[in-house]
């Protein structure tokens, strides 16, 4: 048969779909096929078309060579084979890439689909509560004061050199400042010398150097330059995942930013300890609800905090984590294999007693680029309703299970209906307890 003639049985097959698809819900199936699917070893490749089986009889599925066995059916090599569409799935053998051909009459290539499969990561799920205290890199500016001397005269020193709320107070005078008495100390001392201060100064992503003279207060007795700082954060979030291989674990979901200036935090360092959960403030439209938790310090549970990143907050366990609920670890889905459907979520609400709650994920949200917002779900376990009214500040990081593997983690509730939220997918925070997910998506 000619090139021609092909093409043209093709762009009619096509157009007969594509009209038909307008309301043919077995069409649409079709449309909706992936042009990418990302696996891991171990796990189906599989198409799901909706059309009757005398249509999927003329359909076959053809492996493009390549360098790696990736796939397999039934215990064989089939790079470079064919086989029919009913005849079974291949298995995803080892980690690489692979092309796959969906044929007609098995001539005709109607859709063609890249295959990357990964090396299978299982993780023991977390639903702990855990408490959070994070030390800032330098020191934040959370407000600005008017200072008054024993003349009367009112300024702001920091303010007229150019600091504002929101910057990081690094280093001063070539010192590097972690809490806000060693900042009060160094402009005292200053003012007392009639000495500026070289303040380094880090503003989102870019530093500069502010030159600041300190002004006497007239009601403190003390040197001032105007300015609310703050140095470290605090509060209460649930563990998501531990992966026993390399001791790391991931919490939270999303980024931790500064209750003032809702600006990202950066870690000098912090730790992460057992919190115990003694009430819960039920949430409603318009007023987000919170756990009521009390930090634990002791040796049974802790850890480092190295990342703030908005994927959530990553580090080191100090010991083996054990979730009482699953005595084994789970394997991660990636973005095609989770699904609408039920799916549940293990939370905290009394004490340490890790729980089951039913969820329903509503959407799995497409993500071109890494974003902490994959999921959309929707609290329906009755239990969790009555006692939260759904999704309350401390979820944050619970992690979300279907079909025996962790999907994602819960992340943000919305304001206006707290009985839903947006979850933050598995797979970027996999990604980023071992780097940052934007290198890793580059390699």
């Amino acid at each position: 048969m000619s090139s021609k003639m092909r093409r043209k049985i093709i762009g009619i097959f096509t157009a007969i779909l594509i009209i038909a698809g307008t309301a043919n819900p077995h069409a649409k199936s079709f449309f909706s096929l992936p042009s990418q699917q990302r696996v891991s070893v171990g796990d189906n490749i599989s198409f799901q078309l909706l059309f009757p089986e005398q249509i999927l009889k003329q359909l076959s599925i053809y492996v493009e060579p390549g360098a790696n066995k990736v796939l397999s059916l039934n215990g064989t090599d089939i790079r470079g084979r064919a086989f029919n569409f009913l005849d079974g799935w291949p298995i995803a053998s080892t980690p690489g890439e692979a092309r796959i051909q969906l044929r007609l009459f098995g001539i005709f290539p109607v859709k063609n689909v890249k295959v990357e499969v990964l090396p299978q990561i299982r993780l023991i799920p977390g639903g702990h509560s855990v408490g959070v205290m994070l030390h800032a890199e330098g020191v934040i500016v959370v407000g600005q004061s008017i200072v008054e001397d024993p003349q009367g005269e009112k300024r702001n020193p920091a303010m007229e050199s150019g600091v504002e709320v929101g910057d990081v107070l690094v280093k001063i005078n070539g010192k590097t400042v972690g809490n806000d008495e060693m900042v009060a100390r160094l402009v005292d001392q200053a003012g007392k010398t009639g000495t500026e201060l070289k303040i380094l100064v880090k503003r989102r992503d870019k530093y500069f150097t502010a030159t600041v003279r300190p002004a006497l207060c007239k009601e403190t007795n003390r040197y001032r330059i105007g300015l609310y700082i703050r140095d470290s954060a605090a509060g209460v979030g649930t563990l998501s995942f531990y992966n026993p291989q390399n001791g790391k674990y991931g919490a939270l979901g999303h980024v931790i930013t500064d209750t003032d200036t809702n600006q990202p935090i950066d870690v000098s360092d912090g730790s992460i300890v057992r919190a115990s959960i003694q009430g819960i403030q039920a949430g409603r439209k318009g007023v987000p609800g919170e756990k009521i938790g009390m930090f634990i310090n002791d040796k049974a549970f802790s850890g480092s905090i190295q990342e703030n990143t908005r994927f959530g907050i990553y580090g080191k366990l100090d010991t083996d984590l054990k979730n009482p609920l699953y005595s084994k670890p789970l394997p991660v889905a990636l973005y095609d294999q989770i699904r609408p459907g039920s799916a549940e979520m293990l939370t905290v609400l009394d004490g340490e007693k890790i729980e089951r709650f039913r969820v329903h994920v509503e959407k799995v949200l497409y993500q071109s680029v890494p974003d902490s917002k994959g999921l959309v779900i929707k609290v329906t376990d009755p239990r969790l309703l009555k006692r939260t009214g759904g999704i309350i500040q401390g979820m944050s990081g619970s992690p979300l299970i279907q079909d025996g593997k962790i999907i994602g983690a819960v992340t943000h509730v919305f304001i206006n209906d707290p009985t839903r939220g947006y979850g933050c997918l598995i797979e970027w925070m996999m990604m980023e307890s071992n780097g940052s997910v934007e290198q890793r998506k580059a390699s």
